[in-house]
């Protein structure tokens, strides 16, 4: 069977973990601050702090925030259910907005037709590594300044609604010659197994926040959060006689370690000129051998502004049908090639279906993921493999919309 999206660990990345492991210091230390800090070169924004996974990220800043019960945070109803799950957990209200139909990405006019005096954050995914629509996001901020309703010294200090962007995917991306992570206020990454850049499991926070703000003193903040709520980490306490220190709030537990780091370290390093080109060939080749075929509605990768980092190749089948959809995965597993869906819409999901969600208010997102395969796309693929794709992907389209 052709795998999906299998890590790709070289002798590399193999060596700098011994480093790690022999070094004496393998949680939280040297090297997941030195990856922070080459983090926030790459990206261009103000400030890094990684963590043990993009959800976290994405609740650390909900809750540094103060966003609370009564309060509403707008977000995609196209995304993995992590970007709603940690409003759930701050007891705030999810509300989900629809798609673009092209690029699976929110839609600004949907986003202004939802905001209402209870929201405090809106939070854009950059669905498939393709940036969204910032500066029509960023502007709506400015525009409802008047009807929102700050709660706390925070939500004064910066007095209008947070964007809070789930770019668990773009890492990489870039918009208007700015990277993800500079966008907009606060972006978080996701560095899981699956994704281009992977630390195994883990996430970043990249803070960008405009003045008056203190990055440095946020991520400082931050750090507290993220660790019990003590005033020192591991590596300050081993300063010659620094051994006290305070618990100052009911902190959390998701940081990174400096194994994880090093392999971070070492997939950053490479990733604009082997990751990437590599991911962008796989995706062009799909496009240019599909885009003959009338079924075949291929994604958005670069427009005038944005160019995708090519995380995922989601294809849609055109006038196909959610049960044709699956019939054509089936068919391609049998052909021992692995396919994905991204996403099953997080309004369909029970929990949230039986909240009152109806997937059917989402014209865009329904018709997007019904339709919708994701093709294999991930370094480690030969020519001989994508052709095995293709060849298998073609065939079962064939038998499923054409000879039945």
């Amino acid at each position: 069977m052709l795998p999906f999206s299998p890590p790709h660990i070289r002798q590399d990345v193999i060596d700098e973990v011994c480093k790690v492991l022999l070094s004496g210091w393998i949680t939280t230390g040297p090297r997941t601050k030195a990856f922070e800090k080459e983090l926030t070169s790459y990206c261009g924004n103000k400030n890094t702090l990684c963590l043990n996974s993009a959800t976290a990220g994405l609740e650390l800043i909900l809750r540094w925030f103060g966003v609370k019960e009564g309060d509403e945070v707008i977000l995609p109803a196209y995304t993995y259910s992590a970007t709603a799950n940690v409003v759930s957990h701050c007891g705030a209200k999810v509300v989900f907005v629809d798609v673009h139909p092209d690029t699976f990405n929110i839609l600004p006019e949907a986003i202004e037709k939802a905001i209402t005096s209870k929201t405090k954050v809106i939070m854009p995914v950059d669905f498939a590594g393709f940036p969204c629509e910032y500066k029509k996001i960023n502007d709506l901020t400015k525009k409802y300044t008047l009807t929102f309703n700050p709660e706390n010294d925070i939500q004064k200090k910066l007095g209008r609604i947070l964007i809070l962007s789930d770019s668990a995917h773009s890492i990489g991306a870039k918009q208007n010659g700015l990277r993800a992570g500079s966008l907009t206020d606060v972006s978080v990454f996701s560095f899981h197994a699956v994704k281009n850049l992977t630390t195994a499991e883990g996430g970043a926070i990249a803070l960008n926040l405009p003045d008056p703000f203190d990055n440095q003193e946020i991520y400082n903040a931050l750090c507290i959060k993220s660790l019990h709520g003590q005033n020192k980490d591991a590596l300050a306490k081993t300063q010659k006689g620094n051994w006290k220190y305070d618990i100052v709030e009911a902190g959390y537990k998701c940081n990174m370690t400096d194994i994880q780091a090093a392999i971070g370290q070492i997939e950053l390093a490479r990733y604009d000129n082997e990751t990437l080109p590599k991911r962008k060939n796989i995706c062009t080749f799909y496009s240019d051998n599909l885009k003959q075929f009338d079924w075949a509605q291929l994604p958005v990768f670069k427009n005038e502004e944005s160019e995708s980092c090519y995380h995922l190749y989601p294809l849609r089948i055109k006038n196909c049908t959610e049960e044709q959809r699956d019939l054509i995965i089936q068919e391609i597993f049998d052909q021992e090639v692995s396919v994905n869906v991204h996403f099953i819409p997080v309004p369909k999901m029970s929990f949230y279906s039986s909240q009152g969600y109806d997937i059917n208010n989402y014209p865009n997102t329904l018709d997007n993921y019904s339709r919708e395969i994701t093709l294999p796309v991930y370094t480690l693929l030969n020519d001989e493999q994508l052709n095995q794709v293709l060849n298998a992907l073609i065939s079962a389209v064939n038998k499923i919309l054409f000879q039945s």
